[in-house]
């Protein structure tokens, strides 16, 4: 049986935007979704999806199993919200005051459902089965890794998830190849000088010329973005600076091109302070991997999927990678998968205080994802 996708999301419109409003009401925070995930249960067993679990408090793990034998899919969406007062004055907005779904999480959840409601619909003809992953902390921490390490991924064949995009008008889907997240890696530096009288500086060491050169070797090291945030240093203006501390985040693609600027930026910290005959420390926090969309046969089932049920008009290639990062690269560093923009039609950018996707964002997300783990698992790359 042929399942025309995109008629069976539009079909579900009123339901799924009730589930989106649902969600929308009540952001909660990095592993503090207590009632979303509360919710999302509940959505389930609606649909009769009743093999789910809890991990991790707030996580989710559902599992959908078809009729006929076939691959085992997953769909990720994360769950979690930020702390951002909503000024959307939309009839559904945040009843959490202080914390609003201004990255579209509400709509990536709603889209899994929808996707999950059609295919459950039509057990008869799926193939294979479909785990479903609700994972909190997506804008702190990262909740990918944790939910990997539990066991997320067992049984799993590919993984497959979205984000959307307001670059890209609603009914439209984004498909890029290669590099598209960044990597990304904080670091703060401690420079240590020592203090004396303005007018004698050869009594002291000079921590703030020290940081002041080092700031522009840091800014030029290649291979990716780096930025200096904050730099600190001095009390008097007639005093030499006997400290100084600075920090920022370096942005690239891939982890080793993260750990081949980390590298540089350890030799740079120790070279350039020492000139000044400062010495100095340098802590370096690495972050999410990105997302490297390396399995190109994964993005091809991406892309004729939305292509037969969108049509080729509404798919658009994705041609520069982003500097932002996520930590879906996690799911895709151990298992074949592939991560892909959907259109939010919203002129707001994401993390405003107003962003609002459209509804058809969520018809649409509905519709490919259940197209692209229904053709993933029936075998169709």
């Amino acid at each position: 049986m042929v399942i025309d996708f995109l008629n069976e999301a539009n079909s579900l419109r009123e339901r799924l935007l009730e589930i989106r409003k649902s969600l929308h009401r009540v952001p909660e925070i990095g592993n503090h979704e207590f009632k979303t995930a509360e919710l999302l249960e509940k959505f389930l067993d609606d649909a009769g999806i009743t093999d789910h679990k809890r991990i991790l408090d707030t996580a989710i793990i559902a599992r959908l199993e078809g009729s006929k034998p076939g691959k085992n899919s997953a769909l990720r969406s994360d769950i979690d919200a930020l702390p951002v007062n909503e000024s959307t004055g939309c009839e559904f907005a945040s009843q959490n005051p202080g914390f609003m779904h201004a990255c579209g999480h509400d709509v990536h959840m709603s889209g899994v459902l929808g996707a999950a409601m059609i295919l459950a619909s039509h057990r008869e003809d799926l193939c294979g089965s479909v785990t479903l992953l609700f994972q909190p902390d997506e804008e702190g921490d990262g909740g990918a890794l944790r939910m990997i390490e539990a066991g997320a991924l067992d049984g799993v064949d590919a993984v497959f998830g979205a984000h959307v995009d307001p670059n890209i008008k609603a009914g439209d889907v984004g498909i890029k190849y290669g590099d598209f997240y960044a990597a990304s890696g904080e670091f703060n530096i401690k420079i240590i000088g020592r203090t004396s009288h303005g007018a004698m500086r050869d009594k002291g060491i000079d921590s703030l010329q020290a940081g002041a050169a080092l700031v522009p070797e840091i800014l030029n090291i290649p291979g990716g973005v780096v930025t200096v945030g904050k730099f600190h240093s001095g009390r008097a203006n007639n005093i030499i600076a006997g400290s100084a501390e600075l920090g920022g985040i370096m942005r690239t693609y891939g982890v080793d091109k993260r750990a081949e600027m980390c590298r540089r930026l350890e030799k740079l910290t120790q070279e350039i302070p020492a000139k000044f005959g400062a010495k100095s420390e340098c802590f370096i926090n690495t972050s999410y991997p990105g997302i490297i969309n390396n399995h190109d046969d994964m993005n091809k089932l991406v892309e004729k999927s939305a292509c037969e049920i969108l049509g080729p008009e509404h798919v658009k290639i994705i041609e520069k990678p982003l500097m932002t990062t996520e930590d879906f690269g996690y799911f895709i560093m151990n298992k074949p998968g592939s991560f892909y923009h959907i259109g939010a039609g919203c002129e707001w950018p994401l993390h405003s205080d107003k962003f609002l996707p459209d509804d058809d964002s969520i018809i649409t997300a509905s519709a490919v994802h259940a197209a692209v783990v229904s053709n993933f698992n029936r075998g169709m790359i």
